[in-house]
């Protein structure tokens, strides 16, 4: 017997080939390309001959044979990827300083941080600043046109979303909010007036006024 045909007595059937990377995809952690399984089988195998056996194998099956970048892994039915999902609610508490400070942003937007620090009468930490903005609940305005030209927060699409609300003019008023227990009926120092829906319509009136625009930078 001459060493080609002994050579190819060597190589394994098309059948054990496609166990062999069947085995190497299952057990790698990273895809694996055809020069890949190449250098792992016995010389003279068909690494991608015996992809497209596995492939067909295993379609409509609950994980298939995928091609990802240059190399071939194991992957969940597209259709069956909603089973994998797992939904989680995490609760966060937020401090007293940002609850306040989101308040004053909501009711007061556009608002710098100079003007939250002298509505609340202590100054504002970064870190609330920064859990607010993380949450994705404030975000930067426009600049004012103010010496040092401060930056301004707003609120967010997702704060309107998340409290249910069409727009700022839906929040509740202070009669409103003290009716329902969560303000005292004496208003603290520095008070806010005394409809603070009334104040945001005027805000937002003003804002519209011929002039007002110049005050903050496009």
């Amino acid at each position: 017997m001459d060493e080609d045909r002994q050579e190819d007595l060597d190589i394994p059937p098309i059948a054990e080939q496609e166990r062999m990377v069947e085995a190497l995809l299952f057990a790698s952690a990273a895809p694996l390309g055809t020069r890949d399984l190449a250098a792992r089988m016995p010389k003279g195998c068909d690494p991608a001959e015996a992809l497209m056996h596995l492939r067909k194998r295993y379609e409509g099956r609950g994980v298939c044979v995928v091609r990802v970048g240059d190399g071939w892994a194991f992957r969940t039915a597209p259709d069956l990827g909603h089973l994998m999902r797992v939904e989680s609610v995490e609760t966060r508490k937020l401090s007293r300083a940002a609850i306040e400070t989101l308040a004053i942003i909501a009711y007061h937007q556009p608002v710098t941080r100079a003007e939250i620090e002298e509505i609340r009468g202590v100054s504002v930490s970064r870190g609330t600043v920064d859990q607010l903005l993380e949450m994705e609940w404030i975000r930067f305005g426009r600049r004012k046109m103010t010496p040092g030209r401060p930056v301004t927060f707003v609120v967010t699409q997702e704060f309107l979303d998340h409290f249910g609300l069409e727009s700022a003019r839906d929040l509740p008023g202070l009669q409103e909010l003290r009716a329902a227990g969560l303000l005292e009926n004496r208003p603290p120092p520095g008070h806010m007036p005394d409809s603070v829906r009334d104040e945001s319509d005027e805000n937002d009136e003003a804002e519209a006024a011929p002039g007002q625009n110049e005050l903050f930078e496009d």
